[in-house]
């Protein structure tokens, strides 16, 4: 593969805490979380009737018929990566959309499509929607954002759980480095709280239960944590060689430095204890970004509030960085807008990126009682970071042993 540098210069998100990136960074470094205790009739029978829902609902910024042929979780995607492709100062250039690619990630797809036509069906197979499948289909918000921006390079739609947003940057910067694109629209898009994943994950005991205080539920690395909280939402940005950004003038976040891909090879649900995959793969990013430990002086970790989970993270940081990980600043943002699942990697890579771009670290909530077990620099406040060349890592991990490390790095 080619040394081609990649940028990032467009950004895009609606998420349980703000329905754009400017709001949503202003939460996260406010502390602000976005949990609230559901109130539709089919939460009363769940054991978990708590979530982190979008502030912001698509349908306030799509037209309402293009809207009503998009699942939930592609109205996310398209509201974010029209963001994104503004941000980035792209619209209206003179970009061939041969040279424009798409690599937008979803954990779980079209699923409020799947059951609404499910119980449709069970009434009379002529109520089932002629558009149920394209609605359904895994890749139905890639193809849309590709639609909405005419995108013909490659549309790409990686599926690997909770890993699946960051798999997609890493995929959108190969595609950039092998010459397949110029510019690539990549992140992950979820849109699923309803009633089947809230119980299935309550019946795994994976989420928590605190429903009379859903804004203190989602606590990573307290020793009180019970497991995740559901969230929803997009992360977009816009990926595109150095090169092709320079010589249009635009403006650059961060440079894209490296990505490690990895499998645990252990559980379909559990990591594996000792991080031996995780840290394979945060090590990789450092080798493909030529990057030492010492470089990096901020962790996004994946840190989802589930007991394992975090202790198993911790110390995969510690083995990958060794007495480096003293100087790296760690956060955790799923504290405030929970778990976005197929969108969690994107949306945290944005903050990563925001990071490094302002120099400041938002913190993490809900850390009342730090397990002694957790042996990192968290931030409980903002926290500023220096300055000169610096990079960060932002991790992703998934059902089914998948781990993604991305690093990015100051330009």
């Amino acid at each position: 593969m080619s040394k081609t540098r990649v940028v990032v210069t467009g950004l895009g998100a609606s998420t349980p805490v703000g329905g754009d990136v400017p709001s949503t960074w202003d939460a996260l470094l406010a502390g602000r979380s976005g949990a609230k205790r559901l109130t539709a009739d089919w939460v009363d029978e769940l054991a978990v009737q708590i979530a982190a829902p979008a502030l912001v609902e698509p349908t306030e910024k799509l037209e309402r018929v293009k809207a009503r042929r998009l699942d939930r979780n592609a109205q996310f995607a398209v509201v974010a990566a029209n963001e994104a492709w503004a941000d980035s100062g792209l619209d209206g250039s003179d970009l061939p959309k041969e040279r424009l690619g798409v690599a937008i990630a979803s954990g779980i797809g079209g699923l409020l499509t799947t059951l609404a036509n499910y119980d449709a069906l069970k009434n009379s197979p002529r109520r089932v929607s002629p558009l149920a499948i394209p609605m359904l289909m895994p890749n139905s918000a890639a193809a849309n954002v590709s639609l909405t921006l005419g995108a013909r390079a490659g549309v790409h739609t990686p599926v690997s759980a909770c890993a699946s947003g960051n798999e997609a940057i890493s995929l959108a910067a190969d595609q950039i480095r092998l010459g397949r694109a110029d510019v690539v629209i990549a992140g992950g898009t979820e849109g699923s709280i309803t009633a089947l994943p809230l119980a299935a994950f309550s019946q795994m005991m994976a989420l928590s239960k605190r429903n009379d205080e859903p804004e203190r539920a989602s606590r990573p690395w307290d020793l009180d944590r019970d497991g995740f909280l559901l969230g929803e939402g997009a992360g977009i940005l816009v990926l595109e060689s150095y090169e092709h950004a320079v010589a249009r003038g635009a403006r650059i976040y961060a440079e894209f430095a490296g990505a490690g891909l990895t499998a645990d090879g252990h559980d379909i649900a559990q990591p594996e204890p000792t991080g031996a995959g995780a840290t394979r793969a945060i090590q990789r990013a450092l080798l493909e970004g030529d990057l030492a430990a010492g470089d990096i002086v901020h962790i996004n970790a994946h840190a989802t509030s589930t007991p394992q989970g975090d202790i198993a993270e911790s110390l995969a940081i510690r083995a990958a960085l060794g007495s480096a990980a003293d100087r790296a600043v760690a956060t955790a943002p799923k504290s405030m807008f929970g778990h976005l699942l197929g969108a969690a990697g994107a949306v945290e890579s944005i903050a990563t990126v925001l990071a490094i771009h302002h120099r400041v670290v938002p913190p993490t909530i809900n850390l009342d009682k730090p397990d002694d077990a957790i042996n990192l620099d968290i931030a409980t406040e903002q926290r500023k970071l220096g300055d000169g060349d610096i990079a960060a890592l932002n991790n992703s991990f998934g059902f089914g042993g998948h781990n993604v490390a991305l690093a990015f790095k100051s330009l």
